[in-house]
């Protein structure tokens, strides 16, 4: 092979570019497109859900700040000007809300923590529930009473019929006294430390004890009645 030859011949066949795609450039494009329409989409529902809840907060803030600027006033006299927020904490409140209503909202639940917080150390915690004495005590002699029903309607269904009148005189007249010295020992037991002496309110105990005789007294003679 001569000089000649070599320099004619060609070299190694060269790469050839692969066209451009349009079709996939347009449905990347478009994929693009979608994606930054739904997380707008997205951000503009969570803005929307922030504002509304932001209005509600602020509609309760407000309330609860006149109530107290109220009860501050009247009960405390205490001057409206010293109530006036001052340019410090107006500068500080108009930071805390300036990111947007993500932010403000947040703010808004924080005041209201805090206004709660201070109705709570104001007012101090809730005052115990008292009973009334008679309440109270027929909560212990309601329980004595039941369980006298309960075993003179046993008695009268389980004994003789001969041995009904008998049974019925001796649970009719220990029983009831069972259950009421009962019942008034319990309430010294459990109530026995009050100051000034506890109040037993025997006639409540006494008409709660007695009351299961005369249900079953009732009981029997209309049982009686319709045999």
């Amino acid at each position: 092979m001569t000089d000649q030859q070599q320099t004619t011949d060609p070299g190694p066949a060269q790469a050839t570019p692969v066209p451009p795609d349009p079709w996939a450039d347009y449905l990347a494009a478009a994929q693009r497109l979608d994606a930054v329409r739904r997380a707008a989409s997205t951000a503009a529902v969570e803005q929307q859900a922030a504002v509304t809840a932001a209005r509600q907060e602020l509609a309760a803030v407000q309330a609860r700040l006149a109530a107290q600027r109220a009860g501050m006033m009247r009960d405390l006299g205490v001057p409206e000007s010293e109530l006036m927020p001052q340019p410090a904490e107006r500068e500080a409140a108009t930071r805390a809300v300036a990111g947007g209503p993500v932010a403000a909202l947040a703010a808004l639940q924080q005041a209201l923590a805090a206004a709660d917080a201070a109705d709570g150390a104001v007012m101090g915690p809730a005052p115990a529930r008292h009973w009334r004495p008679w309440a109270r005590n027929l909560l212990i002699y309601g329980p004595f009473a039941a369980a006298v029903l309960i075993v003179q309607m046993v008695l009268y269904l389980v004994a003789p019929q001969e041995s009904i009148p008998t049974y019925a005189l001796l649970c009719g007249l220990s029983m009831p006294v069972l259950a009421f010295g009962l019942g008034w020992v319990t309430i010294g037991f459990v109530y026995g430390g009050e100051p000034g002496g506890v109040d037993r309110t025997p006639i409540i105990g006494a008409i709660a004890c007695l009351t299961p005789v005369v249900l079953t007294c009732m009981s029997v003679g209309l049982m009686a009645f319709f045999r």
